[in-house]
C-alpha cells in the first residue's frame, strides 16, 4: 500500500494518528510524519484514518498492483491526421512527457482523466517509477522508512509507454522528435517537459569524491545518507542552510548525533524566509545543539590515504574532524538536453507563460510545447508578473494538472495557473509552514502568537499588499491567509487577530535584493524584414 500526505493542506489535526498510530504520528505540536509504504494489515485503519481527515489530505492507491513495467517497444499509435480536428487528436493523438517524476505522473493521470485515449509516453532518466522526494531529507534519514517504499500512490491507470532509466538528451522542435541516449527517438503532436532539477555538487571534483561526501536529491543518495548515519559518525558536516539542509540537521539531531552548519549567509532560511524569520530559525537550531555558523564557508574538504573524508576546513580559522559531509548547495535545472532547441531556456529553467505554454528564443508562446514543475518558471501575475520557478510539492502537482488540461483543450477551455504557492518543512519538532511568496516581500510582522514561544505567524507584505504568510506551529491559520493574498489585502492586516502579540509593528524582511534570474539571457537577433528577425541564444558566458 503507498500513500502520500498533501502536508500543505495538513491542519496537524490528528486524527490520523489517532485511528491508525502505527502509521501516523505528530512531532511537537503539529508536525505530522507518517510511513508512505504501510503494510497490508494496517489497509482498514488507514482507509479509515483517510476518511476522517478533515482536509482530506491523505491519497491512497487506487490502481491495484500500481507498478507500471517499462515498455521500451511499443510502437505509437498512429499521428492525428493534421486537420486540426480536436476529437481526432484526443483519439490518436502522440503526447510524450519528458520527466518521470511527480510532475511527469500527476500530468499522465490528468491527461486520461480529462479524456486522452491517444499514445502517451513518459521519459525519465532514473530507473525507478515516480517516487516522492520529501521524505528522502526527512523519514529516509532518520531510517523510519527505506528508500524503496517511497513509491507515489497511483490515481488511475494511465497506460502509458514507459522510459524509465533513459534519458532525454535533445528535442528537434521542428521534427517534433525527442531524442534519447539509446539512441531512439519518440515523435510527438505535444510535448510535456518535468524534468525538474538535480542537486549542486559540491564544486571541487576531487573533494566531492571523497567517502562521505554526498548530496541529497534521489532515491540512492537517501539510501546512502541512511547508511552513513546509521554507522553513528562523530560528525555530520551539512554545507548550506536551506530547507534541505536544516531538515538533515535536524534528523541528526533527532538521532543523537553531532553535527555542524556553514552557511554562507547570516542565517538559515534567507533566502527562502528573510533574515528576520531566518534569525529565529537559526535560534531553533542553536537550542536543538546544532553548531550552527552563519557567515561561515567552507573552505576544503580533506580525507586520508584511503579516499574517506576526515576532517574540513572553515573560513573562521577552524579545522573540524568529521566523518560526513552533506552538501545542500541549491539545485541546478536540468535543461541541458534542450541547448540549441530553440527554447527560451537556461540555468534559470524554462520560460512559459501563466497556461505553462513554453515560449520560444523569440519570445513566442509555442502552442505544442508545455512545462511544469521545478524546471518551470512562469510569470506569477500575483507577485507583479515576475517570472518564479516555485520548487514546492504543491506547485509542482497544481501545475502539472494544469499543464496536462491545457494541452487536450481548445484555447477558449485553458486555465492559467493561478494557485497561491504553498510549502511547508519540518525541523527540530517543528512545523514550518507558508502560503505565497515571502522572497517577494520587503517587510515582514508577526501578527499572532508568541515567537519566544516557538508558535507564531508573520505576515510578509511588499509596497502595501500582503503577499505571504509563514506560520511556526500555527498551521490551522495558514489557510486564513490564502484568500487575502489572492485579494491583494493591505499591509500590515488591518485585522483584529486571535493571540495577537503586544507590539506587531512592521520591520524590513531582511531579503538579499537579487539580480534578475535571466539578466544572462544574452541573445543576437539576425535578420531586416519582419519575416526574417530572429532570435538565438548566446550561450557564451558574459565577461
Amino acid at each position: 500500500m503507498r500513500l502520500v500526505v498533501d502536508l500543505t493542506k495538513c491542519q496537524g489535526y490528528a486524527q490520523c494518528a489517532f485511528l491508525a498510530p502505527d502509521v501516523f504520528s505528530i512531532q511537537g505540536d503539529e508536525a505530522l510524519v507518517y510511513d508512505p509504504n504501510p503494510s497490508e494489515e494496517q489497509r482498514r485503519r488507514v482507509l479509515r484514518a483517510a476518511a476522517a481527515c478533515p482536509v482530506q489530505a491523505i491519497t491512497l492507491d487506487r490502481v491495484e498492483g500500481a507498478a507500471t513495467p517499462s515498455r521500451p517497444g511499443a510502437p505509437p499509435k498512429e499521428a492525428a491526421s493534421g486537420d486540426g480536428s480536436q476529437d481526432t487528436f484526443m483519439q490518436t493523438g502522440r503526447i510524450v512527457i519528458v520527466g518521470a517524476s511527480l510532475a511527469g505522473l500527476r500530468a499522465a493521470e490528468k491527461l486520461r482523466e480529462e479524456g486522452f485515449a491517444g499514445s502517451l509516453a513518459l521519459v525519465g532518466d532514473e530507473p525507478h517509477e515516480p517516487y516522492d522526494r520529501p521524505p528522502l531529507s526527512k523519514q529516509v534519514p532518520a531510517g523510519m522508512v527505506s528508500p524503496e517504499h517511497t513509491d507515489l500512490p497511483r490515481q488511475r491507470e494511465i497506460d502509458a509507454d514507459w522510459r524509465l532509466g533513459v534519458a532525454a538528451t535533445g528535442l528537434d522542435l521542428h521534427g517534433k522528435q525527442v531524442r534519447l541516449a539509446d539512441g531512439t527517438a519518440l515523435g510527438f503532436d505535444k510535448l510535456l517537459i518535468s524534468t525538474g532539477v538535480r542537486a549542486r555538487p559540491w564544486p571541487n571534483s576531487e573533494e566531492a569524491a571523497l567517502k562521505g561526501v554526498l548530496t541529497l536529491r534521489t532515491r540512492e543518495d537517501g539510501a546512502r545518507l541512511q547508511e552513513l548515519l546509521a554507522a553513528r559518525p562523530k560528525r555530520v558536516l551539512v554545507i548550506g542552510a536551506g530547507f534541505i539542509g536544516s531538515e538533515i540537521a535536524s534528523v541528526c539531531i533527532e538521532l543523537g548525533l553531532d553535527v555542524t552548519v556553514a552557511e554562507a549567509g547570516p542565517a538559515p532560511l534567507g533566502a527562502a524566509l528573510g533574515g528576520v524569520i531566518g534569525a529565529i530559525a537559526g535560534e531553533i537550531q542553536k537550542e536543538n545543539g546544532v553548531d550552527l555558523r552563519c557567515g561561515v564557508r567552507v573552505t576544503a574538504l580533506e580525507g586520508d590515504s584511503t579516499g574517506q573524508l576526515r576532517r574540513v576546513l572553515l573560513s573562521d580559522g577552524t579545522t573540524l574532524e568529521v566523518d560526513v559531509a552533506v552538501a545542500a548547495l541549491g539545485v541546478i535545472r536540468n535543461v541541458d538536453w534542450l541547448e540549441d532547441s530553440g527554447l527560451a531556456c537556461g540555468p534559470w529553467g524554462v520560460a512559459c507563460d501563466a497556461g505553462c505554454r513554453v515560449i520560444d528564443a523569440n519570445g513566442l508562446v509555442t502552442d505544442d510545447i508545455f512545462v511544469a514543475g521545478d524546471v518551470a518558471r512562469a510569470p506569477q501575475p500575483m507577485f507583479g508578473y515576475q517570472f518564479l520557478a516555485i520548487e514546492h510539492w504543491g506547485n509542482v502537482v497544481s501545475q502539472a494538472e494544469v499543464a496536462a488540461h491545457n494541452m487536450v483543450t481548445g484555447q477558449p477551455g485553458r486555465w492559467p495557473h493561478l494557485a497561491v504557492p504553498k510549502f511547508w518543512s519540518v525541523q527540530f519538532g517543528h512545523e514550518i509552514k507558508s502560503v505565497g511568496v515571502p522572497s517577494v516581500a520587503d517587510q515582514v510582522v508577526i501578527t499572532q502568537g508568541s515567537v519566544a514561544q516557538r508558535r507564531f505567524l508573520a505576515v510578509y507584505g511588499y509596497k502595501g499588499r500582503i503577499v505571504a504568510a509563514v506560520a511556526f506551529n500555527q498551521n490551522k491559520w495558514v489557510e486564513f491567509y490564502e484568500p487575502l493574498i489572492e485579494r491583494a489585502a493591505p499591509f500590515p492586516p488591518p485585522l483584529a487577530l486571535v493571540d495577537e502579540p503586544t507590539h506587531a509593528e512592521p520591520v524590513p524582511a531582511g531579503f538579499h535584493a537579487m539580480a534578475s534570474p535571466t539578466q544572462d539571457a544574452t541573445v543576437v537577433v539576425t535578420g531586416h524584414d519582419p519575416g526574417e528577425r530572429r532570435a538565438t541564444l548566446n550561450r557564451t558566458p558574459l565577461r
